[in-house]
């Protein structure tokens, strides 16, 4: 006889518990027996249960429902701070005329007077 294990269910969204082969369980290595607390067929019922209530409750916030799937991230346009090289390791090149290389000139008249 298959060894039994209980599937929790979930009130909530009307599943019931059960009892069900172990073998019906997905591995969930966080747990301490390694395995899940709802059966494979159930745990896809409650996730699904989940993502149409998320966005039955984003409809009615009045937000766009949109296919379920999450805005990602707005991406940045330039460097992450002003004067920041885009690549690692280079350094931005000052326009000509601009402060930079009255800097630049400066430094090396310093340097030039030192020898």
């Amino acid at each position: 006889m298959a060894d039994l294990r209980r599937c929790i269910g979930s009130a909530k969204f009307g599943i019931e518990a059960h009892e069900a082969p172990v073998t019906d369980f997905p591995a969930q290595p966080s747990q301490k027996d390694g395995l899940g607390r709802m059966c494979k067929p159930h745990w896809n019922q409650y996730t699904n249960a989940l993502r149409k209530a998320a966005l039955a409750r984003k409809a009615v916030e009045g937000g766009e429902p949109g296919d379920g799937q999450a805005t990602p991230a707005p991406v940045r346009a330039g460097p992450a701070k002003p004067g920041a090289s885009a690549r690692k390791g280079r350094a931005t090149k000052p326009e000509a005329g601009s402060v930079g290389d009255a800097e630049a000139v400066a430094a090396d008249a310093t340097q030039g007077s030192e020898a």
